[in-house]
């Protein structure tokens, strides 16, 4: 049966079976956790308004917002993504050209949500984690990098709740209109970002 959704993005079950074994050598078992989210990369302004078209047309919602500069769409599948035989993940973030550091185009991270014992299991698996998130008061994942520049990221929250719990809604197709895609500039001058 085709599956539209990996036609747009690739093969999402690989991404998070990879994940799953690459963490259980490192003693984290993902099973017993609901899954956040998958996210994907995009390393150009118009990929990301085209992978977002294509997207939505197998969504039922998407809020875009501004965060770190840039919009970044948090898509609501209309059918849950099933992954690992039989975890479901409900939302596709989709984030646009990168803003600050070397990142992993394509799918770059998959979310886990522990829940209220984050803090715990952040202690509990202390040497397998690569570090924390701070990017809100609600939103604090830790995560691991591997070498190939992909995460898992382990949250108190689902993506989804956390922008519930910030106010927003899912209930439709809102969109960033008034955004420009900015030049980058680094400490070496305005250089194109390499392919």
């Amino acid at each position: 049966m085709a599956d539209p959704v990996e036609d747009i993005i690739g093969d999402y079950r690989a991404f998070v079976a990879h994940q799953h074994d690459r963490l259980a050598t490192r003693g984290i078992d993902i099973t017993p956790y609901p899954l956040s989210h998958l996210a994907y990369r995009v390393p150009e302004w118009g990929q990301y308004l085209h992978v977002r078209t294509l997207l939505e047309r197998h969504a039922t919602a998407n809020l875009e917002n501004v965060w770190n500069g840039r919009p970044m769409s948090k898509i609501l599948l209309a059918q849950p993504l099933v992954v690992l035989e039989h975890a479901l993940v409900p939302l596709i973030e989709l984030i646009p050209p990168v803003h600050q550091r070397v990142y992993r185009m394509g799918l770059e991270h998959l979310g886990v949500v522990v829940g209220d014992g984050v803090e715990e299991f952040s202690r509990v698996h202390r040497r397998a984690l690569t570090g924390q998130q701070f990017q809100s008061p609600d939103n604090e994942p830790y995560y691991v990098l591997f070498e190939d520049f992909t995460h898992v990221k382990f949250y108190r929250r689902s993506l989804r709740d956390v922008c519930e719990l910030e106010g927003a809604r899912f209930d439709g197709f809102r969109h960033v209109d008034d955004w420009v895609p900015q030049r980058i500039v680094t400490a070496t001058g305005p250089d194109p970002l390499p392919r």
